[in-house]
């Protein structure tokens, strides 16, 4: 059974996620269907980047990624698909699937096939008119050379990479902020994988690298390394970004300890 995931800024108020879901069922009845989110930030589409980016590898092969936060939606952005060895990504051509781009192999598609549309499209609503029927002919097997034609110049959201200093400083920033308030930086843990180090942020302090949350006392920052695979920054029992007012985009340093 073919997997399709849906990663949006919907919110489950409106009935968008349901008409969306409501079009693939109606093209493909038995695929299964898996929320990643409809809770990203209206219009944020780095963050929901960094959702499908770091859900997504998690998938069976075979899996088709549906995702919708589109800024742009009726003006000149491009309808897109994106293949890979793995899965396949449908969406704007707005950056959201910068990771996937990045894979070797990946290939991008402008559809540009109205026949796998729906037969009227909203000037609003790409998701339930083109994006969906898309993702859904895709996990039915459709070639991706039948759905759009071959792009070389599809949009990809700026690298932000961290840096390392001679003096033994690493240097990152922000990059997702989570709803526990959780600060998830670019700072790879295999940078901070040997000896002890502090961190600083927003002008804050922090101890050495803690292994969990719970080896922070209640109430207290602590830096550790995350799920993400990277240096993230946390309050116990508690919001890091409230506390230290800060969010994507804030510099992240560590430090080796003495």
């Amino acid at each position: 059974m073919t997997i399709i995931t849906l990663t949006t800024d919907f919110g489950l108020v409106d009935g968008y996620v349901g008409a969306v879901k409501g079009v693939i069922l109606g093209i493909v009845p038995d695929v299964r269907l898996v929320d990643l989110s409809h809770d990203i930030a209206p219009q944020d589409v780095r963050s929901a980047a960094f959702v499908l980016g770091r859900a997504a590898p998690f998938f069976p092969a075979g899996s088709v990624h549906l995702a919708v936060v589109d800024p742009g939606v009726g003006g000149d952005r491009r309808p897109l698909l994106v293949t890979t060895p793995r899965a396949s990504y449908v969406g704007p051509d707005n950056g959201l699937f910068t990771a996937a781009l990045a894979e070797e192999g990946a290939q991008a598609w402008e559809l540009d096939r109205p026949a796998f549309w729906l037969p009227e499209v909203s000037h609003t609503f790409h998701g339930r008119d083109i994006f969906a029927p898309v993702a859904a002919h895709r996990a039915r097997g459709v070639p991706a050379r039948e759905l759009g034609s071959l792009i070389t110049d599809p949009v990809r959201l700026p690298v932000i990479s961290p840096v390392r200093h001679p003096d033994g400083r690493v240097m990152g920033q922000v990059v997702y902020v989570d709803r526990f308030g959780n600060l998830i930086s670019n700072l790879p843990a295999e940078w901070v994988a040997a000896g002890g180090w502090r961190c600083e942020i927003a002008g804050q302090q922090i101890g050495r690298l803690g292994a969990t949350y719970a080896s922070a006392a209640p109430g207290a920052l602590v830096a550790l390394v995350g799920s993400a695979g990277t240096v993230e920054i946390a309050v116990r029992d508690g919001n890091a970004a409230t506390r230290l007012g800060v969010g994507i985009g804030a510099p992240v340093t560590l430090w080796p300890a003495d």
